[in-house]
């Protein structure tokens, strides 16, 4: 018997440093890659629309750049195109496990995906494609965790759910404070007068206009999104009250 569902289109945001492994060097490490493939094949076996934005900062992050000389506004524009290259790299993996995908991307390069076009975009995920969005906002200053909330909204998904290293969102850093509680849910107006360090404002602002839950949830736990989309309470919700 199928599970049942909660959440029928959704939003899945990778970080690009998941994609990579620190021990070999690789930016884009095949076994992380297919991994995360499997995982996305199981959700969408249960019949769920899926929409992935994928970060860059295995490749190149602007921020960084711009600390070692690099202009801000050349920087994230680096910075986009690595998140293209990472959408390239997710599209072969699903692919390879059977899925139908399309690659949409904010910078038009026809060659290698389509631009992004929001009518396109729903009717994909209708028909059951998986579509990675890359490129960002197409904008430099922009996260690609604003890219996501941008997404989330015009896609209209159910929920936005952020993968990161750790099992949601903390009071501190819990790598630096021992002390660090871990919430099981957050308002977004409290998210934003805290300063949590999950998302940028800008994307919870746009989430909470728009009503997007967000769940943040550890990217290691490998079960976590077959649950979440189950209706399980996995990592931390952030809401309205």
């Amino acid at each position: 018997m199928d599970k049942p569902v909660k959440y029928h289109r959704i939003l899945l945001k990778l970080s690009g440093e998941v994609l990579g492994n620190r021990n070999t060097g690789e930016c884009i490490d095949p076994n992380a890659l297919a991994s995360m493939a499997q995982r996305v094949r199981r959700i969408a076996s249960l019949g769920v629309q899926i929409g992935i934005v994928l970060g860059g900062g295995n490749i190149f992050r602007g921020l960084k750049g711009e600390s070692k000389g690099v202009q801000r506004t050349t920087g994230d524009n680096m910075g986009m195109l690595a998140t293209i290259i990472n959408g390239l790299a997710m599209q072969n993996a699903l692919e390879q496990l059977g899925l139908q995908t399309r690659l949409q991307t904010a910078i038009e390069m026809n060659r290698v995906a389509e631009p992004f076009i929001q009518r396109k975009a729903v009717r994909h995920l209708e028909k059951g494609r998986v579509v990675i969005f890359a490129g960002g906002t197409g904008n430099p200053f922009f996260s690609t965790d604003s890219a996501a909330a941008l997404r989330a909204s015009e896609i209209g998904a159910e929920v936005l759910l952020k993968a990161t290293k750790v099992d949601g969102i903390y009071t501190a850093d819990p790598k630096v404070d021992p002390h660090a509680t871990r919430y099981d849910r957050v308002s977004y107006e409290d998210a934003l007068n805290q300063r949590l360090k999950v998302m940028d404002s800008a994307a919870f602002a746009l989430c909470m206009d728009n009503q997007i839950p967000i769940v943040v949830f550890d990217f290691y736990d490998e079960d976590a999104l077959e649950r979440i989309v189950c209706g399980e309470t996995v990592g931390t919700l952030v809401s309205g009250r």
